[in-house]
């Protein structure tokens, strides 16, 4: 399966160290000093900011995925990262937009249509961490940050048969009410899917999907991803970068043509 999906199309973009192959796509969830988080999704301001600052000064930019998939169908991805945060937590206006909006970088934050204004009750031995109401989503849209669906409940796909089309277009439907604007990308809970789930996203009309790890079902629609935390210094971020640029190497990816470009 994975052989075939290698044969079903290519992202544009132009032949550099950075557009090639797999778009190389970083992920957050949240930003905040904290004491301890057992699920390891929390980054230190501090941290957060040295990071950003690794990119900068390697002439790198963080992006939304909306902005990189466009440069790169445009053949001007070099020099592009995507910068993606996971459940929309309330925390990211606070410590993470400031420090994005220093270096001139984007993002796109991953929502969770279904529990605005609540917590993270997924993470029953966590924090908890307050997720942004409407009124903040509203916000950060008009401010030029991508808003993504994160489904309505934050629950595995694949085992979510008789509420996917409401977890995958409903979750859609809110956030574009909200914003007034497209919602163009899906991010899987979990990084759980299949093939159903993938193909849930696509028929709903999204441009593009992120996972986490690569699988047969990577493509445009199940973009990997790269897992970022609180111990990436600027050693690992490089070591990450290299171990993304081996996986993927100068050559055509996985199903990543734009619709309208793959026909």
């Amino acid at each position: 399966m994975m052989a075939q999906a290698f044969n079903d199309g290519l992202i544009q973009g132009n032949n550099t160290a950075i557009a090639p192959g797999m778009p190389l796509v970083l992920m957050y969830h949240s930003v905040e000093p904290y004491q301890a988080d057992p699920y390891l999704v929390t980054v230190s301001p501090s941290r957060f900011g040295q990071q950003m600052r690794w990119l900068a000064r390697r002439g790198l930019r963080g992006v939304s995925m909306r902005e990189m998939l466009a440069a790169r169908a445009a053949g001007a991805g070099k020099g592009l990262v995507g910068l993606t945060f996971d459940d929309g937590y309330g925390d990211f206006t606070r410590h993470a937009l400031p420090v994005l909006r220093r270096h001139g970088f984007g993002a796109t934050v991953f929502v969770i249509a279904g529990r605005l204004g609540g917590d993270n009750a997924w993470d029953p031995e966590g924090p908890r961490k307050r997720l942004m109401d409407a009124g903040e989503v509203r916000d950060l849209a008009q401010a030029g940050i991508e808003i993504g669906s994160h489904g309505l409940r934050h629950v595995r796909l694949p085992a979510a048969r008789d509420t996917l089309a409401e977890e995958v277009g409903g979750s859609r439907r809110i956030l574009q009410d909200i914003t007034g604007q497209p919602v163009g990308g899906f991010c899987y809970p979990y990084g759980d899917l299949d093939a159903a789930a993938v193909a849930q996203v696509r028929d709903m009309g999204y441009d593009y999907g992120c996972a986490i790890w690569a699988s047969a079902y990577t493509g445009r629609h199940a973009l990997p991803r790269t897992y970022i935390g609180e111990a990436d210094t600027a050693a690992r971020l490089w070591a990450k970068a290299t171990r993304h640029r081996l996986t993927w190497p100068h050559r055509r990816s996985p199903g990543l043509a734009h619709p309208a470009r793959a026909a």
